[in-house]
C-alpha cells in the first residue's frame, strides 16, 4: 500500500510541524509556500510547555534549547512603577520537565526546515494556491500547476484562501482594537545604557509583563540571552486596510513615557520598529470539507495574549499526523476505520472546543491586562499578589485564568499525541459496535 500523500499549503510554524510528524509517522508530504524563499516575519516567540512536550516526542526539544532560553517564571508587573504583581513558575503549575522556551522566530523555522530537509519532505516554494477541487483533493497552483493528495491542508495563515474555500465564503479576521510595536535589540546594545537595573533584569530570564491602562509590554531573551525581544500594545491607529508598518520611534516613546523607568530606558535601545494590527476572529462553523482540513491561524487565530497561537497550531499538526496516521495503519490492515472525511472530523472536534476556549482567554487577558487605574483595577492588583496557584475547593475557579491553576493545567499540560490516539480508539470502537 502507498503512504498517504499529504498536501500541506503553507510553511509557517503549523504547517512545518505538521509535515514533520506526519513524515515521522510514515506518510508522504508536500509543502506549498508562496513565498520564493522562508523569510519568517516576526521577532521572539513562546514555545510553552504543551508544545516543547511535543517536541520532545518527537526528538527536536535538544535542538531548540540550542536556540532559546528557558524561562525561569511569567511575572506580571505594574506599569507605573514596575512593581510585582505576580510571579508564576512552571514548576508551581506543571511538571518542570516540559520548559517554557522563549526563542526567535527565525530560529525556530530554522530548526523545522532543517527537520523537513532531513526528513526529505518536498517543500515546494513560489507555489502559491488560488483554487481548490474538493471532488478530487487538488489545489490549483497560480503558476499553472495542480497538486493532488489524499488530504489537503490549510495552514496559509491569518489571510488563508483555504479557509475562504472551505467555509464556502469570504470570511477574514477581524480586527481587535489592539496593536503592537515589535522589536529586538542585542545584549550589546542594552550593556551600552549602563544601567545595573537594565542589567539585572537581561540576568534573569523571565517573560516580564507590564501591565497599564489601554497598554501592556512584553520582554524576554531570546537566541541564549544574545537577544531580547520586546513588544508594547496600545490601542490600534493603523488604517482598516494596513496590516504592518514601520513605527515611529519617537511616537512609542511618548506614548510610554510615563511607564517605569526601567521599561521607558529599554525603549532608548530599539534601533527601529515595526507596528502590527492584532487581528482574531470568531468560531468557525466548521473546519473540514471532504478531504480538506484547516489549521492553525487559518481556522483560530485569536489575541497573542496566552502565548499559545503558535503552540495550537503545532497541536493541530500533531494531531492531524496522528490520526492520519492511524487511519493509513488501519487501512493497511484491513481493520474497521473512520473514512478519511470522518477521521479529519476527529481532530476538529479535539482542537474546535480547546481553541475557542483559548480564544475567550486572551479576550480575558486583554481586559486583565488594559483596566484603568482605578477601584477595579487595585482590586486585580490585589487578587494577583494574593495568587496561590493552587486548584480551589469545590471546583470553582480564580476570577483570572492567569492565576487559575486548573485552567493553566488544562492549558499547558495536555498529552496531545495521547489525546488523539485515545479519540482514534474510541471512534473505532464505536464503528465497530
Amino acid at each position: 500500500m502507498q503512504p498517504l500523500k499529504i498536501v500541506i499549503v503553507g510553511a509557517g510554524i503549523g504547517g512545518l510541524s505538521c509535515a514533520i510528524i506526519s513524515r515521522k509517522k510514515g506518510l508522504d508530504v508536500i509543502v506549498l509556500e508562496k513565498a520564493e524563499k522562508l523569510t519568517p516575519v516576526g521577532a521572539g516567540i513562546q514555545i510553552p510547555p504543551n508544545a516543547s512536550r511535543i517536541w520532545a516526542q518527537y526528538g527536536l526539544l535538544e535542538k531548540l534549547k540550542e536556540f532559546s532560553v528557558i524561562s525561569k517564571a511569567n511575572q506580571l508587573r505594574r506599569w507605573k512603577d514596575g512593581s510585582l504583581l505576580c510571579s508564576r513558575s512552571i514548576g508551581e503549575t506543571l511538571n518542570p520537565q516540559w520548559p517554557w522556551l522563549v526563542i526567535h522566530r527565525a530560529d525556530y523555522q530554522k530548526v523545522l526546515v532543517k527537520e523537513c530537509e532531513r526528513l526529505h519532505v518536498d517543500i515546494r516554494l513560489k507555489s502559491e494556491v488560488y483554487d481548490v477541487d474538493f471532488e478530487n483533493t487538488r489545489v490549483l497552483l497560480k503558476n499553472g500547476d495542480v497538486v493532488s493528495g489524499d488530504v489537503i491542508v490549510g495552514a496559509d495563515g491569518l489571510w488563508s484562501t483555504l479557509r475562504t474555500r472551505v467555509l464556502g465564503h469570504a470570511s477574514p479576521p477581524q480586527e481587535t482594537g489592539d496593536l503592537a510595536y515589535r522589536g529586538t535589540f542585542s545584549l550589546e546594545a542594552l550593556q551600552t545604557l549602563r544601567d545595573p537595573k537594565v542589567d539585572e533584569l537581561c540576568l534573569r530570564n523571565l517573560v516580564t509583563m507590564w501591565i497599564g491602562p489601554e497598554s501592556h509590554a512584553v520582554f524576554y531573551p531570546v537566541r541564549c540571552g544574545r537577544e531580547f525581544n520586546l513588544v508594547m500594545t496600545q490601542p490600534d491607529d493603523l488604517p482598516a486596510y494596513i496590516k504592518t508598518k514601520q513605527g515611529n520611534l519617537e511616537e512609542m516613546k511618548t506614548t510610554f513615557k510615563d511607564w517605569d523607568p526601567l521599561l521607558t530606558k529599554l525603549l532608548t535601545a530599539f534601533p527601529s520598529v515595526l507596528k502590527w494590527k492584532m487581528m482574531h476572529h470568531d468560531e468557525l462553523p466548521s473546519w473540514t470539507k471532504k478531504n480538506f482540513v484547516l489549521l492553525g491561524d487559518a481556522c483560530h487565530p485569536s489575541l497573542p495574549y496566552q502565548a499559545q497561537g503558535a503552540a495550537m497550531a503545532v497541536e493541530d499538526g500533531t494531531i492531524i499526523a496522528n490520526l492520519l496516521a492511524a487511519y493509513q495503519d488501519a487501512k493497511a490492515s484491513s481493520l474497521t476505520h473512520p473514512s478519511l472525511p470522518e477521521t479529519l472530523k476527529l481532530y476538529e472536534l479535539l482542537q474546535k472546543e480547546r481553541t475557542t476556549t483559548l480564544h475567550l482567554g486572551s479576550i480575558s487577558n486583554q481586559r486583565l491586562y488594559h483596566l484603568d487605574d482605578g477601584q477595579e483595577q487595585e482590586e486585580r492588583d490585589l487578587i494577583l499578589k494574593n495568587a496561590s496557584f493552587e486548584d480551589l475547593p469545590d471546583g470553582s475557579s480564580e476570577p483570572f485564568i492567569w492565576i487559575d491553576a486548573r485552567y493553566q493545567k488544562a492549558i499547558l499540560g495536555r498529552d496531545v499525541v495521547g489525546d488523539a490516539q485515545d479519540s482514534w480508539e474510541q471512534a473505532v470502537r464505536n464503528g465497530s459496535r
